[in-house]
């Protein structure tokens, strides 16, 4: 059987904010249709990391590429491969980040007009279908005022996935959600993962983690702990640091 070509690549991604190392000489690789999850204590630098990889962060040294497109940070950056890279990224934040003036279609079909050249229909047919898959079909007149916050968050997945991305990144999607909103999100997300999207996830989820995820970074202090197949970290952790965070997530029940 061929293996599966990576679709994300990190070498020695370092990420400093003054004297202060946020990213520390990180590796890492995730194959495509491969969901990849981080986890880790606060602090960890696993957003960071994440930002780093469609270059909202520019590392200081290191090189990235996704979906064929490499940047060595030791260089200067491209503007044309700056540009590529992020057209092949999709990315959801914790806060959803909607457009309050403009109705949830209108949200999911500007972005694909000024960044696709879409035509508005073509923008419209691919909006009303996206918020069919997420369920929110009857939500398109809406505003997002008038959407909870799991409906604004499928919302905001629906955006990104409308502009066609080879890679989809998401930074604790339901962090800003209680635990039944929080739901409805993490079910997209699973769909997501059995159609073979390639994704990287930074959550607290743990459940999410063990079960949707093929493989687990833990982080710590900026620095990879260890990773590997979720069932194999979560179950026989080598390292004390990977342990200790465990035992405090499960104490915690987060």
């Amino acid at each position: 059987m061929l293996s599966k070509k990576n679709a994300i690549e990190l070498r020695n991604v370092v990420k400093k904010f003054g004297d202060h190392t946020v990213i520390d000489d990180v590796s890492m690789t995730v194959a495509e249709g491969e969901v990849a999850a981080i986890i880790g204590p606060s602090g960890a630098g696993k957003s960071t990391l994440l930002r780093c990889v469609n270059l909202l962060e520019r590392p200081d040294s290191g090189t990235i590429a996704v979906a064929g497109t490499r940047i060595d940070a030791d260089n200067q950056i491209k503007t044309r491969d700056l540009a590529r890279l992020r057209s092949v990224v999709g990315m959801v934040f914790q806060s959803f980040n909607l457009f309050p003036h403009l109705n949830v279609l209108r949200n999911i079909t500007l972005p694909q007009e000024q960044v696709l050249g879409r035509s508005p229909q073509e923008a419209r047919e691919r909006g009303l279908a996206l918020l069919a898959r997420v369920g929110l079909a009857d939500k398109a007149d809406q505003y997002p005022n008038r959407c909870s916050g799991g409906q604004q968050q499928r919302i905001a997945i629906a955006r990104s996935l409308a502009l066609d991305p080879e890679v989809m990144l998401f930074d604790e999607p339901t962090s800003a959600l209680d635990p039944e909103l929080g739901l409805e999100v993490l079910t997209v997300m699973r769909e997501l993962a059995d159609e073979g999207m390639t994704m990287v996830v930074v959550t607290h989820e743990m459940q999410f983690a063990r079960d949707v995820s093929d493989h687990l970074v833990v982080m710590a202090d900026g620095a990879v702990l260890e990773e590997g197949k979720p069932g194999d970290v979560f179950d026989e952790p080598t390292r004390a640091r990977t342990r200790q965070f465990l035992r405090a997530v499960d104490r915690d029940g987060v």
